[in-house]
């Protein structure tokens, strides 16, 4: 125990168990200015430098796994819209011309989603 009243685990806040206060912490810890919604790993090792509860991994996981941001935005819950396939390697130079389309995309001020 501390001067000032707080429970500390080597030099970390112990948090009471209250469902509550735990859930502003991940909050905080999730989607503020500075931490724009980090993926669990990043979370943990942010949060356990000033924190500590028993099943704090667990709680976490748990948090960042029911993001709904986290889960339409990272790229583990997206699939893939088709395989890639390789190119042949040109005899000689021009060859083979090839180009890329990437659509639906945030709309331009012109009002474009797509790049050629």
């Amino acid at each position: 125990m501390g001067n000032d009243g707080i429970l500390r685990f080597r030099n970390k806040v112990c948090v009471p168990w209250g469902p509550r206060l735990r859930k502003r912490i991940l909050e905080e810890g999730h989607k503020s200015r500075l931490s724009i919604h980090p993926s669990m790993t990043k979370m943990y090792k942010d949060l356990k430098e000033s924190f500590w509860w028993t099943g704090m991994k667990t709680d976490i996981a748990d948090f960042v796994a029911s993001c709904l941001v986290c889960q339409k935005a990272k790229i583990e819950h997206q699939r893939l819209s088709a395989m890639l396939e390789p190119l042949n390697i040109p005899q000689w130079k021009w060859d083979n011309i090839s180009m890329d389309f990437v659509t639906h995309l945030p709309r331009s001020v012109r009002g474009h989603d797509s790049i050629w």
